[in-house]
């Protein structure tokens, strides 16, 4: 398919004539300009770089090009046409000779592309939507609204805090669905988490020294990617202890931020207790401390209403991240930052003068496709999806391997599988030998958490929505065969 449209594009611009670079000041050798003018074009279809059949651009618009008298190019294309390498027909105007071949480099030696790495034949690693649920005819359909109707200043260069129309729509859809308090003019678009994380601690283009200082209190638990990133900007992060009712907030000593996944801890998968949520509040104001709240596909909660952003019990003391890559998909590159009224004019310092990072058409296609009602429609029919995804999954343990738990909240795009103890390197080895990818749970866990407080557990992470649907009944066996056998009964116990 590629390759036809460059075909045709070629086919294009040699029936009219496309642009034609040449540089006569590289040319070498005795002449003038009208020498200087045939050596070029010459070397140019020797080389193949003018490609048999290519129509060369008329005598006056070269000669414009160029610099050049009209009768210097005209004089130039004779002598190449009495040559053979040109040839030139009565409205048809001048082209390469069709029997004009380029030369062949006998040294050159074909390139081979490289191998193609195999991947794993079931995907059940965390993080990813079901690539093939993402809503094309609507999105197309919001791209082409949001073309049509954009104003002739889009075409100029971004601004950094992001596109009006976007922000005023994620300002009414944040407010509605995840209990969000704050103007359009509070937030400002990103291209993700990890985008965000860069511009709160100066590891941004900018250079700067980050809005944010550290230490920061992050869970015990988390995406390894974001300390890493976090640790590369000078931040050290500092472990919070969790338990069933979330991370232990009650440990916060001298941090002035704290990172949370309250909607749905990630990976283990529980909601921040009520009153740790008004805990951390009281903490952020006593400390002049700031909350950063990664709202962590805290859309997809399944056995209620999903809990509320611990944004609305003071937007002044919370930074609110959001993106598009669980609900819709990573690709988009789109993502967003609710941000207290100090901070936004440190952020938009930090970003730079104009929008680097997020393509502004597709910031005015998320507004259309918002304010349509086609994202509702889609969350809400992924949900369904995703929450048919996990019952299937709880089903197939409860069938095959009834001693493996299902941990954490009815929510998100993963889930956790608590393993006997000292199965759960074995199980991951074994999975991959079996082509089935998916994460240990040690992999997820602060290299400084301690046993006392935060005891280890053996687990795997599954991602129930990354598997097509066609594919994920298949997965789900192969992993149920990858399970270690319950534990055996200790005699006399």
């Amino acid at each position: 398919m590629a390759e036809s449209r460059v075909n045709s594009w070629m086919d294009s611009a040699r029936r009219v004539g496309a642009d034609l670079h040449l540089d006569l000041s590289e040319s070498s050798g005795p002449g003038g300009r009208r020498a200087a003018l045939t050596r070029t074009l010459r070397d140019a279809v020797r080389s193949g770089r003018l490609a048999p059949g290519t129509r060369l651009p008329p005598y006056r618009s070269l000669a414009a090009d160029l610099g050049v008298a009209r009768n210097t190019v005209a004089d130039a294309y004779a002598e190449l046409v009495a040559e053979g390498w040109l040839t030139a027909r009565q409205g048809s105007g001048t082209r390469v000779a069709e029997r004009a071949e380029p030369l062949r480099r006998a040294e050159r030696v074909p390139r081979k592309a490289p191998p193609r790495a195999r991947g794993p034949r079931h995907d059940l690693r965390q993080g990813t939507p079901d690539a093939s649920a993402f809503p094309r005819a609507a999105w197309l359909a919001s791209c082409r609204r949001a073309l049509q109707q954009a104003p002739n200043e889009v075409f100029g260069p971004g601004d950094p805090a992001g596109r009006i129309e976007l922000r005023e729509a994620l300002t009414e859809y944040l407010a509605r669905a995840r209990g969000v308090r704050t103007e359009p003019d509070r937030i400002v678009i990103c291209s993700g988490f990890a985008h965000a994380l860069r511009l709160l601690f100066g590891q941004d283009r900018s250079g700067g020294g980050g809005v944010l200082r550290g230490p920061l209190a992050v869970e015990a638990y988390g995406l390894g990617f974001h300390r890493e990133l976090l640790a590369a900007a000078g931040v050290r992060t500092v472990p919070l202890p969790l338990d069933e009712d979330g991370a232990r907030v009650d440990r916060l000593a001298r941090e002035r931020a704290v990172l949370l996944t309250p909607a749905h801890q990630f990976p283990t998968g529980g909601p921040l207790h009520p009153e740790r949520r008004a805990a951390v509040i009281d903490w952020a104001r006593a400390r002049g401390g700031v909350i950063l709240e990664d709202d962590y596909d805290g859309e997809f909660r399944y056995d209620r209403k999903p809990v509320g952003a611990v944004q609305g019990l003071d937007p002044e003391r919370v930074i609110f991240i959001g993106s598009v890559s669980k609900s819709l998909s990573p690709a988009l590159r789109l993502g967003w930052m609710v941000l207290p009224e100090r901070y936004v004019g440190d952020v938009l310092a930090a970003k730079g003068e104009r929008e680097a990072w997020v393509s502004v058409l597709d910031q005015l296609s998320l507004a259309d496709f918002i304010v349509s009602g086609a994202y509702d429609r889609h969350v809400r029919r992924m949900r369904q999806r995703y929450r048919s995804r996990r019952d299937r999954l709880v089903a197939a343990l409860a069938e095959h391997a009834p001693h493996v738990e299902v941990t954490g909240v009815a929510a998100g795009l993963h889930a956790v599988l608590r393993l006997p103890p000292g199965t759960e390197r074995s199980t991951v080895k074994a999975a991959t030998w079996q082509g089935v990818a998916l994460d240990g749970l040690a992999e997820f866990r602060h290299p400084d958490a301690t046993e006392e407080e935060t005891p280890a557990r053996d687990g795997i992470v599954v991602g129930c929505a990354t598997p097509s649907e066609h594919a994920y009944g298949a997965a789900l066996e192969a992993l149920c065969g990858v399970l270690p056998p319950a534990e055996e009964p200790t005699p006399g116990g």
